[in-house]
């Protein structure tokens, strides 16, 4: 049984979503909020949800501001911002602020379905479109402007085994991850230590206080 909690102010926008988690199992359970407020209600008498998707323009709070109280009051729970329109700031925002993923509404059922499943796996789902920014600055654009985001407790474990000297299969196979998700984990730890190869991610790592445990002296 999956339990998920859908907040947005759009009935319709809620009805349709309902649909589409049928997909992410045999047995889902909805549950619909219209405004932040009655979400932090439904999130208190409900402490079994497995995951929130939480539409980020509403009525009474955004997203961001809703997504830090509800990170207060429940943090070990996923919270997957959805959005109406994409920019590449605010992704960035929520996804320091802690959300375990960010989608765009205009994107396909199929792709919903693929991103949750990664986060009810205990994974984060970072859109392509930032991953791409991460990796390539824009043009003339020193890339210490560019804020690296924080590395993720998975991300933390990748670093431990690339500092192990495994290689993306092995990595994979350890963290029973798949090749895609081990190369989005990696080319996010590159980005966070600001450089191009994983031997100077190690080094930086290392320079930076890490040791083999994945964590900072």
């Amino acid at each position: 049984m999956v339990k998920i909690l859908v907040v947005d102010d759009h009935a319709l926008v809620r009805e349709g979503l309902c649909q589409v988690l049928k997909g992410l199992d045999d047995e889902v359970e909805v549950l619909q909020a219209a405004d932040c407020t009655q979400a932090f209600q439904l999130a208190d008498l409900h402490p079994d949800f497995d995951l929130v998707l939480l539409d980020f323009h509403l009525p009474d709070m955004n997203g961001l501001a809703a997504l830090g109280v509800l990170g207060k009051s429940h943090p070990e729970l996923p919270i997957v911002i959805l959005s109406g329109s994409y920019n590449l700031q605010i992704v960035r925002k929520v996804m320091k602020s802690g959300a375990a993923g960010f989608i765009a509404k205009s994107g396909v059922s199929t792709e919903l379905l693929s991103a949750l499943k990664l986060v009810l796996a205990g994974e984060v789902y970072t859109p392509t479109e930032l991953l791409l920014s991460m990796t390539a600055p824009p043009q003339g654009q020193p890339s210490d402007e560019e804020p690296s985001l924080p590395l993720t407790t998975r991300q933390e474990e990748v670093l431990q085994l690339l500092m192990d000297g495994l290689a993306n299969k092995e990595i994979s196979r350890v963290l029973n991850l798949s090749a895609e998700t081990t190369k989005n984990h990696v080319t996010a730890v590159l980005r966070h230590f600001g450089v191009k190869t994983r031997v100077q991610a190690v080094i930086a790592a290392t320079d930076q206080g890490y040791n083999k445990s994945g964590l900072m002296f």
